[in-house]
């Protein structure tokens, strides 16, 4: 990569980080990190949703109440202030993330910066005949 591409992506990476939004997104994973109770409970919660998915990918059959205490324990962690600050930052860092390798990618694909209507979902770019 060019001295001048490095220079201006630590530049982004500086925006990003100073951003509110980022600051905010990463209290409150640093908020949960930080609170053993949650995180047992997120790490309990996914396990239990890992191995029901497993469970149906053999073949075999979900009992009705594994369903039941996998809900109620899904609706415990959503409850629970600290995990669900949690999970709105990691679903608002996934949609940062995802807004940005969008305008690079569409950015180097388009080889200028996209317009409003590049960026839309479902468009393949220009040419492509879906417009």
């Amino acid at each position: 990569m060019s001295t001048k591409i490095e220079e201006k992506t630590v530049e982004l990476c500086e925006t990003i980080i100073a951003q509110p939004e980022m600051i905010s997104i990463r209290k409150r994973i640093d908020t949960f990190m930080a609170d053993a109770s949650a995180r047992g409970q997120y790490d309990a919660l996914m396990g239990k949703g890992q191995e029901l998915q497993e469970k149906q990918q053999h073949g075999q059959p979900l009992a009705p109440a594994e369903i039941a205490e996998f809900e109620k324990n899904r609706e415990a962690l959503l409850v629970n202030p600290v995990a669900r600050g949690f999970l709105d930052a990691q679903e608002e860092l996934h949609e940062m993330q995802h807004s940005i390798q969008k305008h690079i990618a569409k950015t180097i694909e388009l080889g200028r910066i996209p317009r409003a209507e590049d960026l839309e979902e479902g468009s393949c770019g220009h040419g492509c005949g879906c417009h």
